[in-house]
């Protein structure tokens, strides 16, 4: 007789429970611009509630489909080439920020997609050539298949490239990589970024003001001033810090216990993308210090299942599926943290569960899903 699994109950209850913590969240946020936007204060509430129903639906589908079901060549390539193509057909149907496929008034956003589909291909590969992990027969159909979808997703999206890099990075490391084959991937992946930074004014103006916001260092470097040149070709690069600062702003208004739901003053047209990237501070400026260590707590609850159903794992496929979809939230999560409390460079990337966006989390609770089911074979 097969065994009854038991649903993990803790991972359950955060997810629902930081899912609608964010609708509320992001009503807050964004009530005032819809108004102003749309004639309608419930805009935003109301597509994010029609994504929610679509994403919860697939979350537990995928949360009741026996997660070796994904471990077939023909799910693997076949996800892979699906993100590829979508990557390729949105660089032209938006040749502006090569970002978005417009369909009416629904949007999708292929990089988004990208994420599930990269850890299903890494888990079953990684899974497939364990015992060969250091051959030029594995590394060599990896970089591949891992530069392509990458360099696709850095060309409008290189917040999630990066998140993208750091979960196969975390992956083959656990799988066995050799220290030489990291150091190389290492430095193919900062030479890489470098690239994708310098190739636009205004992600290489958001790096430079961060490290040297007086631009000292720059004119000592380049006295006659062209690279400051470069960096204003941008108009997003005339004021590079004004959204980091809008966001320490509205963080330390809070204080230890807010200002109270819906009373937040920064959202009020003082902080741009207040309800997607930058809706971390206005929990932190609503709700204080203790609603922004709640959040902060979930994401470590998802670290702390996701990590012990990679360890309890009888078989490797489960283990990096597991591994991959547990770095890729949490290692997305950490980064649009920090970027609010201003210890990264600011960076378009939103804050899993909480953040507007249907693409976001339709991808973030499909690979929920997939975790869950995970966890519950872990024993």
């Amino acid at each position: 007789m097969a065994q009854k699994l038991k649903t993990d109950w803790i991972l359950f209850t955060t997810i629902v429970v930081m899912v609608f913590f964010g609708l509320v969240m992001l009503y807050s946020a964004s009530s005032v611009m819809a108004q102003l936007k749309f004639g309608s204060s419930w805009h935003f509430f109301e597509r994010q509630l029609a994504w929610m129903a679509v994403a919860i639906t697939g979350m537990m589908l995928l949360k009741r489909t026996h997660y070796r079901t994904l471990q077939n060549p023909a799910v693997a390539f076949a996800a892979m080439g699906v993100a590829l193509i979508l990557l390729l057909v949105v660089y032209f149907a938006d040749g502006a920020h090569h970002r978005w496929l417009r369909m009416g008034p629904l949007g999708l956003q292929p990089s988004e997609l990208a994420k599930p589909a990269m850890v299903i291909f890494l888990a079953f590969f990684v899974t497939l050539r364990a015992r060969a992990i250091n051959t030029r027969h594995t590394l060599l159909p990896a970089a591949m298949a891992v530069g392509l979808v990458a360099v696709g997703v850095a060309v409008a999206d290189l917040g999630t490239a990066v998140v993208l890099v750091a979960t196969v990075a975390v992956v083959f490391f656990v799988a066995g990589l050799e220290s030489r084959y990291c150091l190389i991937a290492l430095a193919a992946a900062a030479a890489g970024m470098v690239f994708f930074v310098a190739s636009k004014p205004y992600r290489l103006a958001r790096i430079v003001h961060y490290a040297d916001p007086s631009y000292k260092l720059v004119d000592r470097i380049d006295p006659q001033g062209r690279l400051k040149t470069y960096l204003n070709q941008s108009l997003t690069s005339r004021d590079t810090s004004y959204q980091a600062e809008q966001s320490k702003i509205a963080v330390g208004a809070g204080g230890p216990l807010g200002l109270g739901l819906m009373q937040g003053k920064q959202k009020l047209l003082y902080l741009p993308e207040a309800h997607t990237d930058f809706i971390y501070a206005v929990v932190s400026e609503e709700l204080g210090l203790i609603g922004a260590v709640l959040v902060l707590a979930g994401f470590l609850v998802i670290l702390w299942r996701g990590l012990r159903a990679t360890v309890r794992m009888p078989d490797d496929f489960g283990r990096y599926l597991a591994l991959g979809i547990t770095t890729m939230l949490v290692v997305q999560a950490f980064m649009n943290i920090s970027v609010v409390l201003g210890m990264m460079p600011t960076k378009g990337i939103p804050l899993p569960l909480i953040s507007s966006g249907g693409s976001s989390l339709v991808s973030t609770l499909a690979s929920l899903g997939i975790l869950m089911n995970v966890s519950e074979h872990a024993g």
